[in-house]
Order: structure tokens, then sequence, then C-alpha cells
């Protein structure tokens, strides 16, 4: 029974995460494309046979579909949910021409584009501006306020009351910035400034390697200092409406540039790509973020609506920067790519997709099926 009620929370996390997430993605979409006059025919939570929908006034048909896994906005001009143009585009009257999409201007369509993934970023904005105009902003100064006996802080000589000021030439203002420093770190060796007694005094060492637990209970090899934060040396910052936004913003920028950051050192092998986890392991995540309560999902949501955002940016064809990618060279070359050249990256772009959400689905899988085997043996 208990199994039974957790594997449903999970899935009702999961689902109103991804629902909430895709609405916003695709509304970003939809609304620009209204506001430079293009006819949305079809806004679709999900793909496949529909559920249930309504058409509104403007003739739009709002649904809800089988599989969960996305959704689309299908333009009046349109072949298919991929934004395909249709074979009658040239039979259209020019009526008919002002309210499509592919007789938009270039800025037209680029913003229409754009627009979805921007949202998501904004989106995710708002919710940690929320959060830091509603709770404030805890800051833990990077004081050591202990050293873990025989670790690798203790052998290289760190101590109690040591400020450190950077990691690797990082400039350290937090212990959260230590915490990511190390999370994105790919070599054993570290070199810290740190402040003692009004002296600069440079570490230079190797770090452990310990075990440690994720919130899914996988257990983890990891990177360690060996040092505690000191809980007296902690402010809690307070912003007002624009401030809030601003650090927001900043924050957002970080997340992303993390993002970046660990999925090229998979692509260069400095880490591994069983790291990459696709729909089940976000799943999971979001069943296990929900048992803390409302406001842990909430801030779960903007990290996945940034990872959406940004994996929408990517220059493949299919996603929104594949088609962005056309339209920059359609920009420069001043004349359109041919259909069929089109056609040809829309098919790479496709297999490339499909192999990664494949390869994303082995890894949930496999870390899926070593989980319950753990847990029988």
């Amino acid at each position: 029974m208990e199994a039974i009620l957790y594997f449903g929370q999970t899935m009702v996390a999961f689902l109103t995460v991804l629902t909430v997430l895709v609405f916003v993605h695709e509304w970003g979409h939809y609304i620009v494309a209204r506001i430079n006059g293009v006819r949305v025919e079809v806004f679709s939570i999900g793909f496949g046979p529909e559920i249930w929908g309504f058409n509104d006034k403007s003739g739009t048909r709002w649904k809800f579909s089988w599989i969960p896994l996305g959704g689309y906005v299908k333009f009046f001009g349109d072949a298919s949910e991929a934004s395909t143009p249709d074979s009658n585009l040239p039979e259209m009257s020019e009526e008919e021409k002002k309210q499509a999409f592919h007789y938009k201007k270039l800025h037209q369509k680029a913003a229409i584009v754009f627009a979805g993934p921007a949202v998501n970023f904004l989106f995710a904005i708002l919710i940690i501006a929320g959060m830091y105009f509603s709770y404030g902003k805890l800051e833990l100064a990077p004081v050591v306020g202990g050293v873990l006996e025989g670790g690798a802080a203790e052998q290289a000589g760190m101590m109690q009351g040591d400020r450190i000021l950077t990691i690797d030439g990082v400039e350290i203002t937090n212990f959260r910035d230590i915490q990511i420093h190390l999370m994105l770190k790919v070599e054993d060796e570290v070199s810290i400034a740190v402040l003692r007694n009004e002296e600069v005094i440079n570490l230079n060492f190797n770090l452990y390697m310990v075990d440690k637990e994720d919130i899914l209970g996988n257990i983890n090899k990891v990177r360690q200092i060996g040092i505690m934060n000191n809980p007296e040396e902690r402010e809690l910052i307070k912003y007002g409406v624009f401030g809030s936004l601003w650090q927001a913003t900043i924050e957002t920028k970080n997340l992303t540039m993390r993002n970046l950051q660990g999925l090229g050192q998979m692509i260069v092998g400095d880490r591994s790509v069983k790291e990459l986890g696709g729909p089940i392991t976000i799943a999971r995540v979001a069943g296990k973020t929900a048992e803390y309560g409302i406001i842990s999902l909430i801030n779960f949501t903007a990290i996945i609506s940034i990872g959406l955002g940004m994996i929408n940016l990517f220059p493949i064809p299919v996603l929104d920067g594949g088609h962005l990618l056309f339209y920059a060279i359609e920009a420069v070359r001043r004349k359109k790519m041919s259909d069929a050249a089109q056609e040809i990256g829309f098919k790479i772009g496709g297999v490339l997709v499909l192999s990664l959400m494949i390869f994303a689905f082995y890894n949930d899988i496999s870390k899926y099926l070593i989980d319950i085997l753990s847990v029988n043996t």
C-alpha cells in the first residue's frame, strides 16, 4: 500500500510540474504569435490522441492529449506539430496569408519561436524572485566552522575560523559557492586561499573522494574538502520587489551556466554521461521533492523550467534553437533555405533528439533497476 501511495504521489507531482512547464513554454509561443497576428489552430498539452479539449472564440483548439511528455502549438499554415510548412501555402488568399505563420516577417517568426524558451526563463525568475521576496536569502559566510578529522582539509593544515577567499582562483563569497564549485569540479587537485589572522595563506592539496547520498538515496562518489560551516556566521538578507527580481535573474543565469558547464564536461568526457537523467529521474525527484512540501516542489519547478528553456535553445533542428538557426542563416544569406535542406536538417535533428531521449531513458531505467535490486538484496 505504501508503495502505491508513493507511486501515486510521484506521478501527481511529476505531471503537475510537467503540465505547468509545458503550458508556460507553449503559452510563450502562443501569446507572441497572437500579438503578431498569427492564427493558432491548436494548443496541446501532450501529444497523440485528444483526451479533452474545447474551442475558444478565436478558433483555437485547447486540449490535453494522452502522451504527456511535452506539447505544441500548431499555427495556421503548419502541416504538423513540428511547424513544417503546409503544401497549400501558395494557394492561400491574401487575407489568409496575413494570418499564416510562414508568411510573417523573419523577425516576427524568430520572436514567436524564441518566446517559448524565453518565458521558461522568465517563469523561473518570477518563482525565485517570489521566494526571495517572501522568505529572503540565507547567506552563510565562507568561514570554516569545523574540520573533519582525517579529511583532506585537516591534512592540508586548514583550521577552524579560516575564511575561504578563493578556490582554484574563483572568488568565494558564501559557503554555498564552495559546494557549487566542488560539485562541478572534475580534478582532484585544489588550490585554496584562506584568510587567517589577517594573513592570506595558500593551500594546495588533493581532495578526498567520499560517499554521499543524493535525494533519491543513491550513493555517489563526490569530492570533498572536509570542512563544516559555522552556523553563527550567517545572515538572512531581505529584498524588495526589484531587488528580488535582480537577484533571481542572477541566480537563473548562474544555474544556466552551471547546467551548460556540466553538459560540456559530459561532451568532452570529463564527466560521466550516466549522470544524464530523463523523465523517470525527473519524476522520481519531483515525487521526493514533494515530500518536503509545496515550497520545495515550486523551487524544483523553477530549476526544471530553466533546463527546459536551455535545452530548447540548442541549435538542433526540431527544437526551437534549430528554427532560430535556420532564421539566422536566412538573415545572413538574405535568402530562405531550400525546403530540401530544411527537411534534411529536421531529419538529422529528429534522430539526434530521439537518440538522446532513448539514452536518457536507458540511464533512468538502469538506475531504477539498480535501486530495486539494492533494496531487494
